[in-house]
């Protein structure tokens, strides 16, 4: 009998524990979910987007929504997976959507030969803002919309800079 005392004592501590777990876990759940498919803060940083984000890095925050909708829009600052390096996340602007015709100088830095070209169905066209110190589209061309993971919303850090990106 004694033994039915300690197992009823260990039965009311382990559901306690049960529960406190269960809440811990939907709370992680939750805060994965948000991140990922709700809102983020990402670190960025490279030359490829000055002026607009500094060399050494910022924080921006990121949502994962519109882009889902088909909510992207010229001029706007997006995370895209990179199409040469699918482990890396790069921040460009669009410039164009699908059915824009776009003329580019194929290098800024030797001549004036100029590309024109057209986004095609289901495409953007990203570019750095600094266009003589970044890889986008002008290398790799146009980005499947599929590659776009966010869009920019603010920057949050450092706090002297902190507003939207636009």
């Amino acid at each position: 009998m004694r033994w039915l005392r300690y197992l009823n004592q260990w039965r009311g501590t382990a559901k306690e524990a049960f529960d406190q777990v269960s809440i811990v876990a939907k709370f992680l759940c939750l805060l994965h979910v948000t991140d990922r498919y709700i809102i983020s803060s990402t670190h960025v940083q490279g030359p490829s987007m000055l002026p607009t984000l500094n060399l050494t890095g910022d924080v921006i925050l990121a949502e994962h929504v519109s882009h889902r909708f088909g909510k992207i829009g010229l001029g706007d600052v997006v995370l895209v997976r990179s199409p040469t390096d699918p482990m890396k996340m790069v921040t460009k602007r669009v410039l164009g959507l699908e059915g824009h015709r776009l003329s580019f100088f194929a290098d800024p830095l030797v001549g004036d030969d100029s590309v024109n070209v057209v986004v095609p169905k289901g495409h953007v066209w990203i570019q750095g803002d600094n266009v003589h110190a970044s890889t986008d589209s002008r290398n790799f061309g146009p980005v499947p919309y599929d590659l776009i993971e966010g869009k920019a919303l603010l920057r949050v850090w450092p706090l002297r800079c902190f507003g939207s990106l636009r």
